[in-house]
This record gives structure tokens, C-alpha cells and sequence, in this order.
């Protein structure tokens, strides 16, 4: 089994910090990307920041500049800070991982249970 559990949620004024993390454990070969979604109130998901495991960040216009994705290879962990926050980033974020269980099996994408983000103005 594959596990990624979210941490780092919680209510902020708007202007403030968050940082979230995530860590996949469990049967684990190796793992391409991770990343952050996020779905408010009444929205479909939407993509956050990816993050392969070598190469650049990718990050949604309306987080760029303000929201820094990383991860730490050893850990099987990816990070989130998330600065100057807007009431419109008000969410509950995902955290997910494309990755190989074995040597021999394809990629599949992993979901973590969710985190909410709650900025108030």
C-alpha cells in the first residue's frame, strides 16, 4: 500500500504563511512528481504546483510568485510554502505523487486524503 498523508493546513489572516507538506510511504520504487491541488468551495480541482524529480517547477498563474514547491528526495516528501496568501486561496489541497510501486509496474498517481487552507481578510 501507498500512503500520502498532508499536514501543515490550518486558518491564516490574509497576507500570512503556510506551509504544507506531504510524505509517501509505504511499497515505493521510485517516484516521478509530486504535487499540490487544491479544490474551494464549489470549483473543480485544480493543479497548484508540480514538481519533477529533476527538472523544473511548474506553477499555476494565479499562485506564481507567491507559493514555492519543493521536496526532499530521501524523505519521499514535497513541501508547499505558501506566502501572501489571498482569501481566494481559501481550500482544501491535495497532495499528489506519480510513481512506480516495483521495478516492473507502470506509473500510477496517488492521492493524499486533503489539507484545508482557510485565509480570512
Amino acid at each position: 500500500q501507498v500512503r500520502l498523508v498532508e499536514s501543515g493546513g490550518g486558518l491564516v489572516q490574509a497576507g500570512g504563511s503556510l506551509r504544507l507538506s506531504c510524505l509517501a510511504s509505504g511499497s515505493i520504487f521510485s517516484i516521478n512528481s509530486m504535487g499540490w491541488y487544491r479544490r474551494a468551495p464549489g470549483r473543480q480541482r485544480e493543479l497548484v504546483a508540480t514538481i519533477p524529480s529533476g527538472g523544473n517547477a511548474n506553477y499555476a498563474d494565479s499562485v506564481s510568485g507567491r507559493f514555492a514547491i519543493s521536496r526532499d528526495n530521501a524523505k519521499n516528501t514535497v513541501y508547499l510554502q505558501m506566502n501572501s496568501l489571498k482569501p481566494e486561496d481559501t481550500a482544501v489541497y491535495f497532495c499528489n505523487a506519480l510513481l512506480k510501486r516495483n521495478a516492473w509496474t507502470d506509473l500510477s498517481a496517488y492521492w493524499g486524503q486533503g489539507t484545508q487552507v482557510t485565509v480570512s481578510s
